[in-house]
């Protein structure tokens, strides 16, 4: 009993300190979410110009998924976080004296390096310290809890920046990874038995093979496209156009914009442990529950896109919950790449799954800065309502295709569980009815 109490300790030790780094991510990535409008001025930019700092980072986060993945597999967690970690730190110092408009898109790109080295990390460390039962929910959790970075990149650094001006907002926030850095290398190991866990050198060829298998699975194929659809209107929200769209599209004070923001992260983390419950009781309907999300998602941005004028605050309070529920809905996809893949794929599948949403993301982030440029005259950056209402149409046509691949993948997936395992799907089939 006392060792089991020890290694349940351990676990929850490890858990935390790997907690941390990932919402220092999280909070790197949505820094700029409430610094849009500063950044114009800062650097003189365009909106599609801003966009690019999002793009730039959003395309190294997702390039970077399958390379971190294969480098999680091979040199395990605790090595890939910790480095991880350090180049956050330095890329976000590099961000705060930041001068000129290339100096701060190189700061960014390496910043989603940085990040992209974390969440991968963190969910094979769940896997390897908690039991089986407790992994669904573990990772609701561990993705909700993630998003208090998103927190204290509102209101917050709304706040810094008023006050103490950029360079100070920024190095103050870089400073936060060194303390983590250093707990992360006194607290976290790969499992309970090693500090550190090397997996077998792997040949080009044997990469290739890995991932192939990994992709060739439709179960893998589904948890992608439900990653794709569910995360990108809240992640755009929250990383960029948000703040911009509630202040210039819909007329709200700065004060407010932020707080409906930070309302939108309250109920990411208030509805993942729900949805990993969920899932955890009735897998079968795992994507069932995706396309509902979704399509809750999608009738609640009609209304609004739809409002003549701007829209009340309490369709715009519900807007940012809904939307923010697509965040838990998108983990659900890690659980599809989680049963099925073996262990020694794991790690490569979930970077497979995590690039779905950020490719979505970032196609949708250079979008809405285009589209807004085309319907705002000359080199203005004083958006109107209804070019905000064209550039966030644009959803539309990635939910169509997102929707579609779900409702053919899900059938794949079920006909590959019936053949590779005819005892679970009728366990599973059974209890869906």
């Amino acid at each position: 009993m006392t060792s089991g109490g020890a290694r349940s300790r351990g676990a929850t030790l490890v858990w935390v300190v790997a907690l941390l780094v990932y919402m220092l991510a999280v909070f790197h990535r949505s820094s700029l979410a409430v610094a849009g409008l500063a950044a114009t001025e800062r650097f003189d930019i365009s909106a599609s110009q801003l966009a690019t700092f999002t793009m730039l980072q959003l395309l190294v986060y997702a390039a970077m998924q399958i390379p971190v993945g294969i480098l999680v597999d091979r040199y395990g967690s605790r090595t890939v976080l910790a480095t991880g970690a350090v180049v956050l730190t330095l890329a976000q110092t590099g961000f705060a004296f930041a001068e000129s408009y290339s100096w701060a898109l190189l700061a960014r790109v390496v910043v989603g390096v940085g990040d992209a080295m974390t969440f991968i990390c963190v969910l094979r460390l769940v896997n390897t310290w908690f039991a089986p039962r407790k992994v669904p929910v573990m990772i609701q959790v561990t993705g909700v809890l993630g998003q208090l970075g998103a927190i204290i990149a509102a209101v917050p650094m709304t706040w810094a920046f008023g006050h103490l001006g950029w360079t100070r907002s920024y190095l103050i926030a870089a400073s936060l990874g060194i303390v983590l850095v250093v707990a992360l290398l006194v607290v976290v190991h790969d499992a309970p038995q090693a500090r550190n866990l090397r997996g077998p050198a792997l040949s080009a060829a044997a990469v290739r093979e890995s991932l192939r298998d990994s992709w060739s699975h439709p179960g893998t194929r589904l948890g992608f496209w439900m990653h794709f659809c569910t995360q990108f209107s809240a992640t755009v929200l929250g990383l960029l156009w948000g703040f911009p769209f509630l202040v210039k599209g819909e007329g709200l004070s700065e004060h407010t914009a932020g707080v409906l923001l930070t309302v939108m992260v309250v109920a990411i983390m208030a509805t993942g442990p729900l949805l990993g419950w969920r899932i955890t009781v009735r897998p079968w309907h795992r994507s069932t529950l995706v396309l509902g999300i979704v399509g809750a998602i999608v009738v609640t941005w009609t209304v609004v896109l739809s409002w003549q004028g701007p829209a009340p605050l309490w369709l715009l309070t519900l807007l940012v919950i809904v939307t923010g529920i697509g965040g838990p809905a998108s983990v659900i996809g890690f659980d599809l790449g989680r049963t099925s893949n073996p262990p020694h794929r794991l790690a490569s599948a979930t970077g497979i799954i995590n690039q779905a949403g950020f490719l979505a993301s970032l196609t949708l982030v250079i979008a809405i800065g285009l589209i807004l440029d085309w319907r705002t005259p000359g080199d203005s950056v004083d958006y109107t309502p209804e070019a905000f209402r064209w550039a966030m149409s644009f959803q539309y046509v990635l939910w169509a295709i997102g929707i579609v691949q779900i409702w053919r993948y899900r059938g794949k997936a079920r006909a590959r569980l019936k053949a590779d395992d005819p005892d679970a799907w009728a366990e599973q089939s059974r209890a869906a009815q």
